[in-house]
C-alpha cells in the first residue's frame, strides 16, 4: 500500500510564498504520476498540478505563473511551490499518485495523502 504524507502547509499573509511536500514510501516512485489537489470549504476538490513520470507538468489555470511542481526520484518526494499566494488559494491541500496521470487529471488516482492545510489571511 502507498502511503503518501504531506507537509510544509501553514498561514502565510498574501503575496507570501510556501512550499508544500509530499513524501512516498512503498512505491516505485519514479514510475508513478504525481500531484496535487486542493479543496476548499464548501466547494468542490479541484486539480492544482501534475508532474508525470517522464518529467512533464500539468498546472490548473489559477496557479499558472504562480505555482511549480517538482519532484525529486532519489528522495521520492514532489514538491508544490506556491508563490502570490492568494486568499482563494486557502483550501486544504492534497497529493495524489497513480501510475496513469490521466486518471489524477480527472480526479480518481489510486493514492491520496492526508491533506495540509493551506491558510492564505492578512
Amino acid at each position: 500500500q502507498v502511503q503518501l504524507v504531506e507537509s510544509g502547509g501553514g498561514l502565510v499573509q498574501p503575496g507570501g510564498s510556501l512550499k508544500l511536500s509530499c513524501a512516498a514510501s512503498r512505491v516505485i516512485f519514479s514510475i508513478y504520476a504525481m500531484g496535487w489537489y486542493r479543496q476548499a470549504p464548501g466547494k468542490q476538490r479541484e486539480l492544482v498540478a501534475i508532474a508525470t513520470s517522464d518529467g512533464r507538468t500539468i498546472y490548473a489555470d489559477s496557479v499558472k505563473g504562480r505555482f511549480t511542481i517538482s519532484r525529486d526520484n532519489a528522495k521520492n518526494t514532489v514538491y508544490l511551490q506556491m508563490n502570490r499566494l492568494k486568499p482563494e488559494d486557502t483550501a486544504v491541500y492534497y497529493c495524489n499518485a497513480d501510475r496513469n496521470y490521466m486518471k489524477i487529471e480527472t480526479g480518481t488516482p489510486d493514492y491520496w495523502g492526508q491533506g495540509t492545510q493551506v491558510t492564505v489571511s492578512s
